[in-house]
């Protein structure tokens, strides 16, 4: 691998590199099965992104302890402990999304619109994990983030659709419309913080070249 290239290191270090592969497939997985959400409305389902939010700290605490008991060089672990702490930010959104949907009603006309961000979504998932595989093989990254940026281009096309539409869409009373607004706001968010954790990875991939 490029790290093991890169500079000197053992057992810690696999098994960090590893966990945080870990930790980016099970993003992919939680954004998969809130898409299925959506297309089923599945309530289940969404219950099943909260449990995978769960899940995905337990696995971002041992990164961060692995990292702090000595895994790799000193002025490489911010770095890394910062792009676990994004990742981790990004199931927190699918979370807030899967419970506003809990408690929202979403309204048929905008319902094909969300399952297009969702799909965009799982696609930024697993384009990060391919970006993160191409670091760890020492790739050049700038065709993948590339990738990322233009599919958070596509849901932002499709928030300033969505947030034109919500006005004109009846509710029936504050709350069902907080938590539509906040659906959506959360939703339309998860692509900001993939495209945060690319951007991240880039300046990992610059610092140790």
């Amino acid at each position: 691998m490029f790290f093991e290239k890169a500079f000197p290191h053992g057992k810690k270090e696999r098994k960090v590199i590893e966990n945080i592969r870990s930790h980016l497939s099970l993003l992919c997985t939680a954004c998969h099965t809130l898409e299925a959400a959506l297309e089923k409305r599945d309530r289940n389902l969404m219950g099943e992104v909260i449990n995978l939010e769960n899940e995905a700290d337990i696995k971002r605490r041992e990164i961060l302890s692995n990292i702090y008991d000595g895994a790799f060089l000193p002025y490489l672990r911010p770095d890394l402990c910062k792009f676990v702490e994004i990742v981790d930010s990004i199931f927190d959104f699918l979370e807030e999304t899967a419970y506003c949907y809990l408690e929202a009603e979403i309204p048929p006309e905008m319902a094909g619109e969300c399952l297009r961000v969702a799909f965009f979504n799982r696609q930024m998932s697993e384009m990060l994990l391919i970006t993160f595989q191409a670091l760890v093989d020492g790739e050049d990254l700038r065709e993948k983030t590339l990738a990322i940026r233009i599919y958070e281009k596509k849901i932002d096309d499709i928030k300033n659709y969505l947030t034109k539409d919500l006005r004109a869409v009846p509710v029936e009373n504050f709350w069902n419309g907080l938590y539509l607004s906040n659906f959506l706001s959360s939703l339309t968010g998860i692509s900001d913080v993939i495209e945060d954790a690319s951007d991240h990875l880039q300046i990992i991939s610059v610092s140790i070249r």
